[in-house]
């Protein structure tokens, strides 16, 4: 299973081939991430703290 590059959580396969350009099989931040998001094409510290 895919494994996010910020936080270390696992990700759906799906969500996975969504949010991550072609021949890169982990992304760079998940909805699990509380300090960063993503921002377009980019990741950007988080603004506020999210609520879960």
């Amino acid at each position: 299973m895919p494994e996010c590059q910020n936080c270390g959580n696992f990700v759906t396969a799906d969500y996975a081939r969504v949010f991550t350009p072609n021949g890169v099989d982990a992304p760079r931040v998940c909805p699990q991430c509380e300090d960063k998001i993503r921002d377009g094409a980019s990741v950007r510290e988080a603004r506020s703290t999210r609520r879960g």
